[in-house]
């Protein structure tokens, strides 16, 4: 890519780039590469400011795990996305490690952690932005752990269902039930039996591509 094109398409991203001057924007440039992480590659181990990462393309799923290998998804990013968790030398007062993998096939930007850090320590607008963008994040958290201690197995899964149908546009939902359970904070035997509950009630079919949703009405009504 050349620097003409990287400019263009980090600026598209980089929805802070304009509250930055033209030296600092460059600075950040220069300090920003563009990386691809195949499927299933830990891209953060959570040991280490490995950056801030902005969403080029396909997607990445942010969780924690725990001393006997249990994880959590806290949110997933994709397109557009961008995540300062990955930035404990930016922000601090972060205390507790998260893991990242890649889902998908992905294309990413990776600012260098001291490089923003540096930035935003300069300029308040970048600092502001920074906080919004993890406290947003963390808005997403407790949401995912409101699901997981005080809502029922259907509804949580129902919500899943739906707000992935929206997000990709589409009834058919290519995901296995480990991917699910996954993303949901249960267990795949769990939630297999749960998707037999909702095919049993013509909800959803379910097959070896995924599950496809045949009575929105009913889902819906599951969210409420």
């Amino acid at each position: 890519m050349n620097s003409n094109n990287f400019e263009k398409e980090f600026e598209k991203i980089a929805l802070f780039s304009d509250k930055i001057s033209d030296s600092d924007k460059q600075f950040i440039l220069e300090n920003t590469r563009a990386v691809s992480y195949k499927k299933g590659i830990t891209v953060h181990d959570g040991n280490e400011c490995s950056g801030v990462f902005l969403v080029r393309s396909g997607s990445l799923r942010v969780y924690i795990m725990s001393d006997e290998g249990k994880d959590i998804t806290l949110y997933r990013l994709h397109k557009g996305d961008m995540c300062m968790l990955s930035a404990s030398c930016v922000l601090q007062t972060i205390t507790f490690d998260v893991l990242i993998d890649a889902e998908e096939d992905c294309e990413c930007f990776v600012i260098n952690g001291p490089a923003f850090a540096q930035i935003s320590e300069k300029t308040p607008e970048i600092k502001i932005f920074a906080l919004e963008t993890a406290v947003s994040r963390f808005s997403d958290v407790m949401w995912v752990m409101q699901q997981i201690l005080f809502m029922s197995m259907d509804k949580r899964l129902a919500i899943f269902l739906w707000d992935e149908s929206a997000r990709i546009n589409s009834d058919n939902i290519e995901l296995t039930h480990e991917q699910i359970a996954k993303y949901i904070g249960s267990a795949r035997e769990v939630v297999s039996r749960m998707l037999k509950y909702f095919a049993n009630e013509g909800i959803v079919e379910n097959s070896r591509k995924g599950v496809r949703i045949i009575n929105k009405t009913r889902l819906r009504e599951l969210t409420l």
